[in-house]
């Protein structure tokens, strides 16, 4: 998944109450303080309306608790749950939803205050990149933070007797029933690997991934991040998906990684879930010979809805992705799938700035799309104004070499420009063959430089670098040879 900004607690000041204080036992799990706050007289109440946010028209917060409710299904389905069990969160979490309604009137304010309707589009690219904060945050523990939105789960311990005094104006407010969290939920699911509960011995599916492969360890820490992963039926789930993923090329020995990527694909159906994608994904110009590829690099790709990838396909297009390159781009990049429309759009803003063609870029190096605008981006191009490029020559650089902006700056480029200093060379060269910045600095720059000077002639860049060890060795001679003669 990729690295999304951390959730701020102003994310939650629509909510009424969101300065008061909280009282919570020492029973309480330890989850940060960002997500949840006391609301007093807003829990006293019971009162689950969204509160109001400018008097914008009643009909658009309806018709937008819909669509939220709609976002947080599809988004809990994709995390493996199953419809009916997505529903019963969805009708459990009024709360919560009316948090995420104040999320898009904080996203879309001037649009929300003069009546104007919020396309569903719109209301997905808000909401996504907030839920996979949350879910990366707390993973599969996030259904009881959505459930039981704002007050923290807690352990499973009684507190009946907990002394409870009338509330007063200003008052503080007891953690609610004890809550069943997912902590005893991981404990009986991690109990269940070596125990099924009747044989006292390990499920058959689990002693069916240590056979293939897969470590307990690993199986432990996938059960840790995904509980339900302890209560797969063998033939009905995980020999399913193995074998299918075994019918696809996938060597057996990739299957632990990809099942630990994305155990969520255990629950999905074959017939209705996992084969229409593939189908939808090969229309579309994907190489049946590179499901391997593309699975084993981001398993996730096949746990995707419809809708969801057909709204970041139809996004690569508007970026001016020839419809011909789009099999090619989800081959090589396929974790493109996983990135925010809003976050694509972002990036794909910034190198038009810069002058980049981004269609062409998208086809030569998608990977570069899930970059961070602000702690990678920006600075790299930082790195070469400062040091006398233009944006020009940025722009032909990045199309040259797509992988230039994916470098570190200090263990990388800082490093080679610094050498590249005492070469003999232009720093148009560089414009030229990018790829400078990709050869190892120890391993074939320097010695190659050093015996190019020893020589006593001069090299392109490229052809100093970009050849087999034999033919830079002709090169070398057959220039020794001219210049002698």
């Amino acid at each position: 998944m990729q690295a999304f900004p951390a959730v701020r607690s102003s994310d939650l000041s629509s909510l009424p109450g969101a300065g008061a204080a909280f009282f919570i036992p020492r029973t309480q799990v330890n989850f940060p303080k960002k997500l949840f706050f006391c609301r007093a007289k807003f829990s006293h109440s019971g009162n689950a309306e969204l509160p109001s946010l400018g008097g914008g028209p009643a009909n658009l917060v309806v018709a937008e608790k819909e669509e939220a409710k709609a976002v947080l299904t599809l988004f809990l389905k994709k995390q493996g749950l199953s419809k009916a069990v997505a529903a019963r969160t969805i009708s459990k979490s009024a709360l919560f939803i009316n948090h995420l309604v104040s999320r898009l009137h904080s996203v879309h304010k001037n649009r929300y205050l003069v009546g104007q309707e919020l396309t569903t589009l719109e209301i997905r690219d808000a909401l996504n990149p907030y839920l996979e904060t949350l879910y990366k945050e707390y993973g599969d523990i996030l259904v009881d933070v959505v459930e039981n939105f704002p007050n923290p789960p807690i352990e499973e311990r009684s507190i009946e007797n907990l002394s409870v005094s009338p509330l007063e104006e200003g008052s503080v407010v007891p953690v609610p029933a004890p809550i069943t969290t997912l902590k005893s939920k991981k404990l009986r699911a991690l109990a269940r690997l070596t125990d099924d509960g009747s044989t006292g011995k390990p499920p058959p599916h689990i002693i069916y991934l240590t056979e293939i492969g897969m470590e307990m360890e690993v199986i432990k820490e996938v059960t840790r991040k995904f509980p339900n992963f302890a209560y797969y039926s063998l033939d009905g789930k995980i020999k399913p998906l193995v074998e299918f993923l075994l019918d696809l090329g996938v060597p057996k020995s990739y299957i632990p990684t990809i099942l630990s990527k994305r155990p969520q694909l255990c629950g999905l159906s074959l017939s209705e879930n996992l084969i229409p994608t593939m189908t939808y994904l090969e229309n579309l110009g994907m190489d049946k010979k590179q499901w391997t590829k593309a699975i084993s690099r981001f398993p996730a790709l096949l746990t995707y809805s419809r809708q969801n990838l057909e709204s970041t396909i139809n996004l690569l297009y508007e970026l001016g992705l020839p419809a011909e390159n789009l099999g090619k781009v989800l081959t090589r990049g396929p974790q493109i799938i996983g990135h925010s429309t809003v976050n694509i759009k972002a990036t794909a803003q910034y190198f038009h700035s810069l002058g980049v063609d981004v269609g062409s870029l998208l086809h030569k190096y998608p990977q570069t799309f899930g970059l961070n605008i602000e702690a990678t981006l920006k600075p790299v191009t930082a790195f070469f104004l400062e040091r006398g490029f233009c944006t020009a020559d940025i722009a032909q650089m990045i199309s040259t070499y797509g992988a230039l902006y994916t470098l570190s700056l200090s263990d990388n480029m800082r490093p080679k420009w610094e050498f590249f200093l005492t070469m003999c060379y232009p720093k148009s060269d560089l414009v030229k063959f990018p790829q400078y910045f990709g050869y190892s600095l120890d391993v074939r720059i320097k010695p190659r430089y050093a015996t190019m000077v020893a020589s006593g002639v001069t090299l392109s860049l490229n052809v100093l670098l970009s050849h087999s060890d034999d033919d830079f060795d002709r090169f070398l001679k057959r220039k020794m040879e001219k210049n002698a003669g």
